[in-house]
Formats: structure tokens, sequence, C-alpha cells
């Protein structure tokens, strides 16, 4: 299946299904090797028995699910997706391709999916992903950039990383360049950690007044952190700002910013500044390499 040899792989699954006939796990490789061999129909009529068995996991059912996307049955799927939630509402994975169903269908509801699988498994990548893309394509500044930047902590070198780096830099030149910045004006479905951020950006108004660049947002970004700390932590313990926090005072702060917007805008600024801060480069790029990013539960303040 990784070579992409789709047929040899069906035909030795099959061969193990001989020996282990029913056996969940191969059915659903059997399942998947069809959906990535787009032989959607002996897809669907493998998973499909599936599903409906007891001991049906979540991966049988993301199967099932994304073989109805991939050919556009969003009534079936949806009912898929309901199925597989209903037998376990705390999965990530179910809640975000389910919002990309309804997304699909240009379902706006999809944002609920997405933020319901913040909530419930908030160390799962994907609806971080398909939230921040959501709202910033909407006035709501605050979520875009605080579930991008989350995102890229939790998936940090892929193809949508550089994707979302962009959208966090432009992001804060459409926070910055407002008139006024959000947090000036009352905002019916604002609740306290929004208005809260909004407010402690908009103190460091006056260093975004001299342009927003990958240096710049630096000392914007790390006033910001001090205002927060000072006023706003103990009612909002937040993850993010902590790991933010541990980098400043450790000395990688700067890197990482550069990390974020410096890779993602001005490449070649980038690659000279790694040049003139080889250590600071260093010491950060092994830092980031070798830790894990974690959000623990209860830090979800999207009161929808």
């Amino acid at each position: 299946m990784r070579t992409g040899d789709w047929g040899n792989a069906i035909l030795v699954f099959n061969r193990a299904l001989q020996l282990k006939p029913n056996d969940l796990n191969i059915l659903n490789d059997i399942a998947y090797a069809y959906y990535l061999q787009r032989d959607f129909a002996k897809a669907l009529q493998t998973i499909k028995p599936v599903i409906g068995r007891n001991d049906a996991n979540v991966q049988s059912f993301q199967i099932a699910g994304s073989v109805y996307r991939s050919i556009e049955e969003i009534k079936e799927g949806s009912k898929v997706y309901k199925r597989g939630l209903k037998r376990f509402p705390n999965s990530g994975v179910l809640h975000s391709e389910y919002g990309e169903l309804l997304w699909q269908n240009k379902d706006y509801s999809a944002i609920n999916q997405w933020e319901k699988g913040i909530a419930v498994d908030p160390n799962y990548p994907g609806n971080y992903y398909h939230a921040c893309r959501f709202y910033y394509f909407t006035t709501n500044r605050v979520w875009s950039l605080v579930y991008g930047e989350i995102f890229i902590n939790l998936e940090s070198y892929t193809v949508r990383t550089a994707e979302i780096k962009t959208i966090l830099f432009d992001g804060y030149k459409k926070l910055f360049s407002e008139t006024p910045v959000p947090g000036d004006r009352k905002q019916k479905k604002q609740n306290g950690f929004e208005t809260a951020f909004l407010k402690t950006m908009n103190n460091q108004a006056a260093l975004a007044a001299r342009g927003i660049t990958p240096g710049s947002l630096i000392p914007i970004r790390k006033d910001f952190l001090n205002d927060w700390f000072g006023n706003n932590a103990a009612l909002y313990p937040f993850r993010l700002f902590d790991y933010q926090k541990q980098l400043l005072e450790a000395g990688m702060f700067e890197a990482y910013n550069q990390w974020i917007f410096g890779s993602a805008i001005q490449s070649a600024d980038y690659q000279a500044w790694i040049q003139q801060n080889k250590e600071a480069y260093d010491t950060f790029n092994h830092f980031q390499r070798g830790r894990v990013f974690k959000l623990p539960k209860g830090q979800y303040y999207q009161n929808r």
C-alpha cells in the first residue's frame, strides 16, 4: 500500500483474510486499498458490512465516510458519520471528516463539527486546520489566529503547515488593518476570551502601525504575552500561550516566530536570518523536533 501497489496489497490482504476470516483490521485494510485504487464499488462492498458490526472501529467509519465523500453521496455519507459519532462521540477524526463532507456540500454548519472535534479531542490537528481556514474567510480574527497556531504546533512539517503559516501572517495584517481594531467595538457574539484577546492585541496597535513583517510581529507578540499573563492568564489558562511563554523565557521566541512567519513569507530573508543566527536556529530546531505539543481538555473557550 505504501508503494502504491494496490493490486498486490489486496491480494496479500485476501490471503491474510483466509487465515483469519472476518478479521476487522484486515477488512478495513482491504476496503482502504480499494478506496486508494479508486475502486469505490468494491470498497463499499467490503466496508458496508463492517460498519454494521458491533466491533466496527473509528477507522471503519472513517473509510466508509471517505468513500461516500469521493462519490459525492452526501446523504449516505452523513448517515455513516452520524452512526460513527453516536458510537465514538469523542473521535476528532470523525468530526473533522464529517465537517469536510458538509463543507463539500456548501453546508456551513461544518464549523460546528470542527468545533465539536476541538472540544472533545483537542490534540487531533485536522479540526484546527479546517476551523482556521473557515474563520479566516469570516470577520472572526481571534479563532483563525489561535487555531492556526495550534495547528502548526500539532502538525509542524507538512504542506498544510505552510498554508496555515501564510494564513497566520495575513491574519495579523487583517487584524491590525481594520479600523478600529476589533477589540475596540462590541460584538454581539464575542465571549470573554475573545474580548480579552482582542483588547490585549489592541494594546499593541502602536507597534503594529509601523507595519506588519515577520520581524515586527516578534515584539508585538512578545508584548501581547506580557500583557496577557499580567491580566488574563489566571482566568483563561491556555496551553498555546504557556508554550509561547516557555519559548520566550528560554530565549527561543525569536526563532519560533521566524519559523512561523519568516519561513512562509520571506524565504530569502529567513535563510539569511538562519545564517546569521545559526546557534539560535539549531537550538530551536532541535527543541521543536524533539518535543510533543499537547493540549489539555477543558481549555475550550469558543462558546457557540
